[in-house]
């Protein structure tokens, strides 16, 4: 008696887990839709349409979600032949459907999980199998240019959030048998289904191990983006430095694969994972490898110098100004003093102020519509800044230096990078208001520590600087020509080194 007034004062929701979620199940129709009925309580656009199927004269019923299933399909390819199309002369007896992906299920999860991925189910009386049709068509965008990472030889094409239209962009890059696919499902609610691509003969498999154990443990209600698994199976999630690399590009994912890397689809997301990745990866685009090996060696190179003033200038300006001015020529220390005569504030105040408003700048300019972003970007920026200047906030050095600083952490291909550098800005200009010189020496000092320490999926972030590789060094801080990387670099794992990447035309070898 206790157990049915437990039941009793129970809400719907709570019933419809309760009922029949670990049976199978029934043979009787009438049974079966009324527990559909029980589990998707509230659901309105639930569709149940009741027939005769005319090749058996036995009742049944197709049950679908209309939202996100393709009503086409589901009458050309099911009820159609099930209301319409007879039974042969010496035919044997059998449901007659058009479809080429069927399944036969008896047990409720299933059934439940194949309605809500957009697929149809047809239950017959007098049968305990259901049957599960794939007419699954979720609402999506169609394939076009990312917005973020632009290019201007390579392709223009984009992942959409689409998982399986993901894996067809990296497929139709790579056309070989050994690419394979691992799929996985994460999330407790909201099942989101993660793909997993390598080269079977390339990639090393104690790797993938590794990464499969991380997202098998996952427990969550749902992964919505990749951007939330990542945060699960990176390394040192404390770190600000990220240790796995976000791309919306087919052909950069298809190039790190043929690397020995792996890539990982996340359903509803038009980022794909790239791991393991080491600290080089960042500052690399797909225009450098479209373009002559000399311009983007230089082009590489600034990134690098960017990466440096991005994280350094406002903090050496700190200190200059607080402890070390007599580093200053005599006529440049005159004009310093000069603009910051009317300035109320300490530098490291000055600087802090300008940051910030930096910053916010670049927020509002991110987060609002891109024609207006553009214009309060640019005229914030300008408005601002010379308005401090007048009112004697801060002093024209300082709008050089920040100015100067927003420029290098633009400069940075990878979103995530430059904003963990903007982030790392702010420790620094702390030790440099603290101890000047000696403050930014021991910062840059722990920053390198910190570096050697990172792994990414177990394998050394800072290869191949730490540890030393200089047979990797061909594509770091330059590249040299296509027809010198001739091995996969050693920081991937990868048990295929050699590449097959054409030999010099005279023949030279490296």
């Amino acid at each position: 008696m206790g157990f049915f007034r437990k039941y009793k004062k129970a809400s719907p929701a709570q019933q419809s887990q309760n009922i029949g979620h670990k049976d199978r199940i029934s043979s009787e129709l009438e049974d079966n839709l009324a527990i559909i009925q029980s589990i998707f309580c509230d659901t309105p656009d639930l569709v149940m349409r009741e027939l005769v199927i005319k090749q058996t004269a036995s009742q049944a019923a197709v049950v679908y979600i209309s939202g996100i299933t393709d009503s086409k399909t589901i009458f050309s390819g099911v009820l159609k032949p099930l209301l319409f199309e007879g039974k042969q002369d010496g035919e044997e007896v059998q449901l007659r459907v058009s479809l080429g992906h069927i399944k036969e299920v008896t047990a409720w999860p299933e059934i439940e999980n194949a309605i809500l991925n957009g697929q149809c189910v047809l239950f017959v009386d007098k049968q305990s199998e259901a049957f599960l049709y794939d007419t699954a068509q979720f609402p999506k965008r169609s394939i076009e240019d990312t917005p973020i990472e632009s290019s201007l030889t390579g392709a223009h094409v984009g992942f959409t959030e689409t998982g399986s239209d993901n894996v067809a962009l990296i497929r139709q890059q790579i056309h070989n048998r050994e690419l394979k696919i691992k799929e996985r499902t994460v999330g407790e609610r909201g099942k989101t289904k993660v793909s997993i691509l390598y080269l079977a003969d390339v990639a090393n498999l104690d790797v993938l191990k590794e990464l499969e154990e991380r997202i098998q443990k996952i427990k969550v209600d749902s992964i919505t983006n990749a951007g939330v698994l990542v945060e699960y199976i990176e390394d040192d999630p404390y770190s600000p430095f990220p240790q796995l690399l976000l791309t919306e590009r087919p052909d950069y994912a298809a190039a790190e694969i043929l690397q020995g890397r792996f890539a990982v689809v996340v359903d509803r997301s038009p980022s794909v994972i790239i791991g393991p990745v080491t600290f080089d990866s960042f500052f690399k685009a797909t225009d450098d490898y479209s373009s002559r090996w000399m311009v983007a060696s230089f082009i590489r190179l600034m990134r690098y110098f960017g990466f440096l003033i991005a994280i350094f200038l406002p903090a050496i300006y700190i200190a200059i100004i607080s402890f070390h001015f007599e580093v200053i020529p005599l006529k440049l220390l005159f004009s310093v003093g000069e603009s910051r005569e009317q300035v109320p504030f300490p530098p490291y105040i000055e600087a802090f102020i300008m940051e910030v408003t930096l910053e916010m700048l670049r927020e509002a300019g991110v987060r609002l519509p891109a024609k207006i972003g553009q214009t309060v970007g640019i005229v914030g920026g300008i408005v601002i800044g010379q308005a401090a200047v007048q009112a004697g906030i801060v002093s024209n050095i300082m709008v050089i230096v920040v100015a100067l600083t927003a420029v290098a952490s633009f400069i940075i291909p990878n979103y995530e990078m430059g904003s963990a550098i903007r982030l790392v800005r702010f420790p620094m200009m702390v030790l440099a208001s603290l101890f000047g010189f000696v403050g930014i020496t021991v910062g840059l000092m722990m920053i390198i520590a910190h570096f050697i320490s990172l792994e990414s999926l177990g394998m050394p972030y800072g290869s191949p600087l730490a540890p030393l590789r200089f047979q990797d060094w061909k594509d770091i801080f330059i590249r040299l020509p296509q027809w010198t990387l001739k091995k996969r670099p050693a920081s991937t794992g990868a048990v295929q080194m050699g590449t097959a990447n054409a030999s010099h035309p005279k023949g030279e070898d490296d």
